[in-house]
């Protein structure tokens, strides 16, 4: 009588009987994770990418911190529902990170610390160069007053009045085809001239 077959050996004869009797045939698998081609970023964006590495073969240290902080920010807008695909949202990114600077130059200064707001100076300074070459021209007050004043008389003309009418009167500047739409503005600041002018 012949011993028994140790378990190990049992199950790897199995496995290479199996093996010969399944058809080797590659299965080319194919993950499809989007069906378009992903837009291309914004030409201000593609240049602070270009310009980061520019500022650290140089090292220009508040260059440097002001580029990886707008990449940064647009890297963390991308992970969320309103991506950053244009120069306009780019300049506003650039506009909203020096007004936040500005206001931490007067918290250093009412705290003595003149070598904190010397830095925070030139990182201002880097972010204006940027908002200013981007090419978008400011719409100025007068500008803001007289779109406001046309949607105004719209909305009139349609019975829309009261804070219904600030809400629709936003809208309508910003909306594909209206006055301000694709401009260099604060928002903060139409919202505000609009109030004044609408209640």
């Amino acid at each position: 009588m012949a011993a028994p077959m140790p378990t190990i050996m049992r199950t790897l004869t199995r496995r290479s009987a199996q093996a010969q009797l399944r058809p080797t045939q590659r299965c080319l698998g194919l993950r499809f994770y989007s069906s378009e081609e992903a837009p291309p970023p914004p030409p201000l964006l593609a240049k602070l990418k270009g310009d980061l590495k520019t500022a650290m073969r140089a090292k220009d240290a508040p260059r440097l911190a002001v580029l990886r902080s707008v990449l940064s920010a647009t890297l963390n807008a991308s992970k969320t529902g309103s991506p950053i695909k244009t120069d306009q949202q780019v300049v506003a990114l650039l506009r909203k990170q020096a007004k936040t600077q500005k206001e931490s130059v007067d918290e250093f200064r009412g705290a003595g610390r003149e070598d904190l707001v010397e830095k925070e100076m030139a990182q201002i300074r880097v972010l204006e160069e940027y908002a200013s070459a981007s090419g978008m021209a400011t719409v100025g007050e007068a500008e803001i007053r007289s779109a406001l004043e046309a949607v105004k008389a719209e909305l009139a003309a349609e019975g829309i009045t009261g804070q219904k009418a600030l809400g629709e009167t936003m809208k309508r500047l910003f909306a594909a085809g209206g006055p301000l739409e694709g401009k260099d503005v604060e928002k903060g600041e139409v919202s505000k001239l609009a109030k004044e002018m609408l209640l």
